[in-house]
């Protein structure tokens, strides 16, 4: 096998969506695993459709996924003068023809041929002409596809998927401005990028008997396509916007991290054995086309959630500290230190499916205006809750050095002397800490706040500012 080299050509029609994100992510994949290289191509032709915003929106995105391509973006819109040269060299070579048949006429057979309820093909009026537009006259290039035989698809999915040349139509390959259309500007880019593998949706699998003769007609070697299966709600309707969110970029919003949207893209459509939890490592290391499944993959929400549960899991705390601080940054929570934010996150990693959950958790950690909960302060810091807290508070102060240890023998203490249960004071601090019933352990609580920040709080809620 000659060295593999991939590609991911997305329009910038549009944001990332996880379509197009596990199309470039299975790419690159293969890529890495086989030592290959894997390309970026924009394919912004159509002028109308594109924007930059889009294009800027495609680049954030994989890069925030880390697929970063070894060569590109490439930008069709600049490569004119290449697809020029190879117009000329299918001119030369009689494999394309000029077709002078206007839209009125080629419309009128289409409703024709609605009207008789059979498929519309161009009938090839033009075909055997064998001349050029006149100055100033009009007309579109095609393509002299095969009258007969059968076109076959080698597809490293789906096996070997067979077309039959009489229902393949002379498609246009030059617009009558001079502009290339989709079909040929693909297959000259992919000639010219050297593109040896090609994985992309299953909706491309009708283009490409096409597109396989496009590179006959070049004498080259057509790479080896791969149709991806399509991702479906857990309706088995085509993934939508009806299903939740399907860009890219919502979920980084979202809070999830980029390492879990690339494990959960992997498995739809792609498994080994019962693993469902990957790193980026491990996947580059052990995926192949071979192991990618041919039917519709679905998408669900909540294994979604789980994967990114697992990934934040799995994060040193300090890393999941970085990682939500600028979730905190929205929510407009001041700046803390770093080894302070990896304690606290230390305490809620377990709770938060998502850094947008870990840092809404975060905000008794990170602010003193705490948002208590009427119904939690009515029934914990009543009068006799209140006095428990002074008491509390009165030893604690006493308390060196500040350690989990020490404030849970010291709580016992209180507990133990004023005949007390132990959430008959823990509960009444959980609320004057937190502002909730809620939170990790109290020892731990009172540990990772700190002396100055839990006596405040203490000393607040036993006077009463809880409750106004």
């Amino acid at each position: 096998m000659s060295q593999v080299r991939t590609r991911f050509a997305p329009s910038p029609s549009g944001f990332l969506h996880l379509g197009g994100a596990r199309t470039a992510l299975f790419n690159y994949l293969f890529a890495k695993r086989h030592g290959g290289s894997f390309v970026l191509r924009i394919e912004d032709t159509d002028r109308e459709r594109s924007s930059d915003e889009f294009v800027r929106a495609i680049l954030d995105g994989l890069q925030w996924l880390g697929l970063t391509p070894d060569e590109g973006p490439f930008f069709q819109s600049k490569r004119q003068d290449v697809y020029d040269r190879r117009i000329a060299e299918l001119l030369e070579a009689g494999a394309v023809y000029h077709c002078f048949c206007s839209a009125e006429a080629l419309d009128a057979k289409r409703k024709q041929a609605q009207a008789d309820g059979t498929k519309y093909l161009y009938d090839r009026t033009c075909r055997e002409l064998g001349r050029r537009p006149d100055a100033g006259e009009s007309a579109v290039l095609r393509f002299k596809m095969p009258l007969e035989g059968e076109t076959v698809v080698r597809d490293l999915v789906r096996g070997d998927v067979t077309f039959n040349n009489a229902e393949l139509d002379d498609l246009i390959l030059v617009r009558s401005d001079g502009s290339p259309t989709f079909h040929l500007v693909v297959v000259i880019d992919d000639i010219e990028m050297g593109i040896t593998h090609i994985l992309r949706g299953e909706d491309h699998l009708t283009n490409t008997p096409r597109q396989v003769r496009i590179f006959e007609a070049f004498s080259v070697e057509p790479p080896a396509y791969g149709h991806l299966p399509l991702i479906v709600g857990q309706d088995r309707a085509r993934l939508s916007k009806r299903h939740g969110a399907t860009a890219v970029d919502a979920y980084r919003e979202q809070g999830f991290l980029p390492s879990a949207v690339i494990n959960y893209l992997a498995r739809l459509g792609w498994s080994h054995g019962d693993q469902e939890i990957f790193t980026g490592q491990q996947l580059e290391q052990l995926f192949d086309v071979d192991s990618v499944g041919k039917s519709a993959s679905a998408f669900d929400m909540e294994k979604f959630g789980w994967v990114n549960f697992e990934h934040m899991r799995a994060l040193e705390d300090a890393e999941l500290a970085d990682a939500v601080v600028p979730y905190l940054a929205e929510r407009g929570e001041t700046e803390q230190p770093r080894e302070y934010l990896a304690a606290a996150v230390a305490q809620l990693k377990e709770r938060a499916k998502t850094l947008v959950e870990l840092a809404e958790s975060l905000h008794y950690f990170v602010s003193d205006e705490l948002r208590f909960d009427a119904k939690a302060v009515g029934k914990f810091l009543d009068d006799d809750g209140r006095a428990h807290l002074q008491t509390l508070h009165d030893e604690l102060a006493q308390v060196d050095p500040w350690t989990a240890e020490q404030v849970e023998a010291t709580l016992r203490v209180v507990v133990e002397r004023e005949g007390l249960k132990l959430g008959q004071l823990a509960q009444p601090a959980r609320v004057a800490l937190t502002g909730g019933t809620v939170s990790p352990g109290i020892f731990e609580l009172c540990a990772v706040l700190g002396r100055e920040r839990t006596l405040a709080r203490l000393a607040a809620a036993a006077a009463g500012a809880a409750a106004a």
